[in-house]
């Protein structure tokens, strides 16, 4: 249903290095760097993709700290439990702030394994595993 979306980050360097590390444990690398209208962008997908998915992105003219909306989240699909528990381990030593250890969240089925970080701009971020142990 969603083709991409992107992000604004107030700090493009902190922010790469931290998604670098956090979505590799996930699977996923960064497939494409981008220079255009005073916008550095960087997108996030699978080693196939050939346009990425997620993106992140900051206006060099712009120093304002970035504020996400309430309730903004985004979950990124992992393929094991352990996938996001290195996920949760790569994000806490990036600096990220906890917002949900990793384990079963079986308010929302039987086998949702999640861990939730806030990013270096506070995007709540999540790690999450439908498969059965």
């Amino acid at each position: 249903m969603i083709d991409h979306i992107s992000i604004g980050v107030s700090d493009f360097g902190q922010s790469l290095t931290f998604y670098d590390n956090v979505l590799s444990e996930l699977g996923f690398k960064r497939c494409m760097d981008i220079e255009f209208d005073g916008i550095q962008a960087a997108g996030y997908g699978l080693d196939s993709d050939i346009e990425p998915s997620f993106w992140i992105g900051r206006k060099h003219d712009v120093m304002a700290a970035i504020t996400p909306s309430v309730g903004f989240h985004i979950a990124f699909q992992a393929t094991t439990r352990d996938a996001v528990d290195a996920f949760y381990t790569a994000a806490m030593a990036a600096g990220a702030t906890d917002n949900g250890k990793p384990g079963l969240r079986p308010q929302y089925h039987a086998n949702y394994y999640a861990a939730f970080v806030l990013d270096p701009d506070g995007y709540n971020v999540e790690a999450v595993c439908h498969q059965p142990l």
